[in-house]
């Protein structure tokens, strides 16, 4: 297996390089303006599309309830990694609830009790 692994690193380390070179094109480009561009998530929508609380999204994201309030009404806008955060959370919900051993289990909880 170990070899199979390898030579497909080899294979991708040798198509960059003939990407680099300009003997081939790549098959995706990702600009940093264009996601930059793309505006935040409508928060209150997200966490409603995530069944959560106010304060479990907040635990869920790792900020305090005052500053997701704040968001959901207009009064402060995300930054930054904040802003990343939620269009991860937005595109990939998934990736979010994958690395918070918290929202699993309450998210299992909600699954037993509506059957």
């Amino acid at each position: 297996m170990r070899k199979v692994l390898f030579d497909e690193l080899v294979a991708s380390v040798k198509e960059m390089k003939s990407i680099q070179r300009g003997t081939a094109r790549a098959s995706r480009v990702t600009k940093a303006e264009d996601v930059m561009r793309s505006g935040t998530p409508d928060v209150a929508a997200l966490r409603a599309r995530f069944k959560l609380s106010q304060a479990k999204f907040a635990a869920l994201l790792g900020i305090s309830v005052d500053t997701l309030q704040n968001w959901e009404q207009g009064r402060r806008e995300p930054e930054g990694p904040a802003k990343v955060l939620l269009r991860i959370a937005a595109t990939n919900p998934e990736a979010l609830l994958a690395v918070s051993p918290t929202a699993r289990s309450s998210s299992k909880r909600t699954r037993r009790s509506a059957a």
